[in-house]
């Protein structure tokens, strides 16, 4: 396995049926002792220590010994400790992605990451330990990394853990819990849940599974219950997070679901470990991929934009040290998957990895972020939108002059998120370095206000890679945005 490096301390814990006895741990030359106390659990007693800050690499023997006797972990490592999570796009193998057996047989020559795979279980309360473990740690090799199609291991959670490994030159440890389907409510806790108004039912009885159909818990707190409640004991470096398909029925919802599960995750993980997980640490999500090829608008836009808090990019005075990857550009509508389900993971762990190096980590430098506008202009006597991307930091590249789109109307009170019918394609007239010309009369007419502005409000927004706004530099795609307000 891996556990986490200093200067945080990693716990170590486990069971014993001898209420008062003294288990001493030994990690090299630093033996720590504790004793068995009452528990929560079927077996009986608890214990657990903080080992040593330790930032040599390894491996290491740790033993675990009483008069019950020794027990030990081989070949253990220290770095960095993350958790990956959501619903299907996470669940997604490695198997399942672009270039899968070539990716599968590369994952032989990076035996210092580790990965472990929860199964997938629910409960209807808390439990102290995981109820089973689909693979347990393991050195990352083509069989812990090619195993079974939506069983192990997370396409995202490799490539992202990869990216991670080559870039800071240590081991990187990966967690894998997963539900394919399943919304946000039931992967948060009580008390997240209680900040957005969300009750949960007392007592709290899940649907049984019916045999031969799909099934997805959808209960509050029964993925957190026993999915990740039984994890918070861990010292750990941060989490990446895929989820929000499921969502997308509500996105005003979403918008308040998203902040309070990070912040309750945070707080449990931070107090958990004793303080040595971070009170604030670093979290990264994908943004949702495109679904379907038609040209729909759907709420899919809408729940992107719920992603970040209603900001259109992160981090943010909502979501502090939280990251990215923005997913719109990377439709697969011949995915055998489902055009749901984009094969193209790689790209996906790649932006992820390279805002965590910036948010997570504090590389100096690092250009994580698509373009983002800073200025927006109307000029109504030429029918001419200017924005201007990052306050002219950013060379941009513009591959369609397609995407954005203007609400106009003669009647200045139009509400325009309510009535889609007011919005108009407003194409691209001119590029300079970091900015456009939008173009708006032959669609609107003359006499008109302009109430808002938004880019790439589909459900799938462009084909792969082609959407309007890219940084020059590092070719990332510019996030959707949404203005609304009173311009001209």
């Amino acid at each position: 396995m891996v556990l986490q490096r200093g200067p945080q301390r990693a716990n170590i814990w486990g069971y014993s049926p001898k209420l008062g006895e003294k288990i001493t741990v030994t990690l090299g030359s630093h033996p720590v002792s504790t004793t068995v106390v009452k528990g929560n659990v079927a077996k009986g007693g608890v214990w657990s220590v903080k080992l040593p800050a330790i930032t040599n690499l390894g491996p290491y023997v740790i033993t675990a010994s009483s008069t019950s006797g020794t027990i030990q972990l081989h070949n253990v490592l220290f770095g960095d400790v993350w958790i990956c999570s959501g619903q299907s796009n996470m669940q997604l193998t490695v198997s399942m992605a672009y270039n899968a057996s070539q990716e599968i047989a590369d994952a032989d020559h990076y035996p210092n990451i580790r990965v472990m795979t929860i199964s997938r279980k629910a409960s209807p309360h808390l439990v102290a330990d995981l109820p089973q473990i689909l693979q347990p740690w393991a050195v990352v090799s083509r069989a812990s990394i090619g195993g079974p199609d939506w069983d192990y291991f997370s396409a995202v959670c490799w490539f992202y853990g990869k990216y991670l490994y080559r870039h800071r030159g240590y081991p990187i440890g990966l967690i894998d819990s997963n539900w394919g389907g399943a919304a946000i409510e039931p992967w948060m806790t009580t008390d997240g849940l209680a900040t957005c108004n969300v009750k949960i039912p007392s007592p709290l009885v899940m649907a049984k599974p019916v045999p031969g159909v799909f099934y997805v818990p959808d209960e509050p707190t029964v993925l957190w219950n026993s999915m990740m409640a039984p994890l918070v004991n861990m010292t750990i470096y941060g989490a990446i997070w895929y989820q929000g398909e499921t969502n997308a029925r509500d996105p005003s919802a979403y918008k308040c679901l998203f902040p309070a599960m990070i912040k309750s995750w945070r707080q449990t993980f931070h107090e958990g470990s004793g303080g040595e997980t971070d009170a604030i640490f670093p979290f990264g999500f994908v943004q949702i991929a495109p679904w379907t090829q038609q040209s729909t608008i759907g709420s899919f836009p809408a729940l992107r934009w719920a992603q970040t808090a209603g900001y259109g990019y992160v981090p943010n005075s909502v979501m502090n040290k939280v990251f990215m990857s923005v997913a719109m550009d990377l439709a697969d509508y011949d995915s055998p998957w489902n055009t749901t389900h984009p094969k193209n993971k790689q790209d996906v762990g790649l932006r992820l990895g390279l805002a965590a190096e910036a948010v997570a980590y504090g590389v100096p430098n690092v250009r994580y972020q698509g373009p983002f506008p800073t200025t927006v202009s109307v000029n109504p006597t030429s029918g001419i939108v200017t924005i201007e991307f990052d306050s002219g930091r950013t060379p941009i590249e513009v591959r369609s002059n397609d995407g954005y789109e203007v609400c106009c109307s003669a009647n200045v009170n139009v509400k325009c998120l309510t009535n889609d019918a007011e919005w108009k394609p407003a194409p691209i007239r001119k590029q300079r370095t970091s900015s456009i010309d939008l173009t708006y009369s032959q669609n609107c007419g003359a006499n008109v206000h302009i109430l808002g502005v938004r880019y790439a409000w589909r459900e799938s927004p462009c084909p792969a890679k082609k959407c309007a706004i890219y940084s020059k530099s590092n070719a990332l795609p510019a996030p959707p945005y949404l203005s609304l307000g009173y311009y001209a």
